[in-house]
């Protein structure tokens, strides 16, 4: 089948962020003198927005609404600054996208990444391609596997459920297709090993990929 719409998840599908997703961390981990943290621990906490990122580095004992609010403020004030310092889109993607744009492909964006990050980032690192929606995580508006973010990015195209994708590298990511009633395919070259779950599409390279969206 052919795809009308591909809609990528942004953190580890298109863009390694973790690097400077990590610098905000122990930046807010530092300021209240708690411990820091690895690529790897950041890696695995990623994927549900930053404030349960916070909620999640937080110590036992300090995961209040009050403590997570503000290691919220203070990560997101130094990430918003510090966002593309180590920041790159993942080998191939430049063409990727370039390419399904040439063969007529639709494409998307949507992140539980905050609007304005994920906004920013697209802007820095694909400024030539026209991406339908660019949607991140927003106020009162549900994160993924919430499927409303799915049917937001179907209104803005135009494009019926069936000719529709979601692209991600997480679990996250192949809930919300299944809430949304689309097809996903997991890419394993972002922040979780896809290739072990049973009964889904697994892309192992951008090449792959590629033939499977036109397939």
């Amino acid at each position: 089948m052919r795809y009308k719409l591909a809609i990528f998840d942004l953190d580890g599908t298109l863009l390694d962020t973790i690097d400077d997703l990590k610098e905000a961390v122990n930046h807010a981990m530092s300021l209240r003198g708690f411990p820091t943290f690895t690529r790897d621990k950041v890696m695995a906490m990623v994927g549900h927005g930053a404030r349960n990122l916070m909620r999640k580095a937080l110590p036992l004992g300090h995961k209040t609404d009050d403590m997570v609010d503000a290691a919220y403020n203070d990560f997101r004030a130094y990430y918003i600054t510090h966002i593309d310092v180590h920041t790159k889109p993942f080998s191939g993607i430049h063409d990727l996208l370039a390419k399904l744009h040439h063969e007529g492909v639709m494409l998307a964006v949507a992140s539980n990444k905050f609007q304005e990050g994920t906004e920013h980032l697209i802007k820095e690192f694909f400024p030539e391609i026209p991406f339908v929606a660019v949607l991140g995580g927003r106020t009162n508006f549900p994160l993924k596997p919430d499927p409303e973010i799915v049917n937001e990015v179907l209104r803005k195209a135009g494009i019926e459920k069936e000719d529709a994708v979601m692209i991600g590298d997480s679990d996250t990511d192949m809930e919300t297709a299944a809430n949304g009633g689309i097809m996903g395919i997991a890419v394993n070259w972002g922040y979780r090993d896809m290739s072990s779950i049973e009964n889904l599409k697994v892309a192992n390279s951008v090449e792959e990929l590629h033939q499977i969206l036109l397939s």
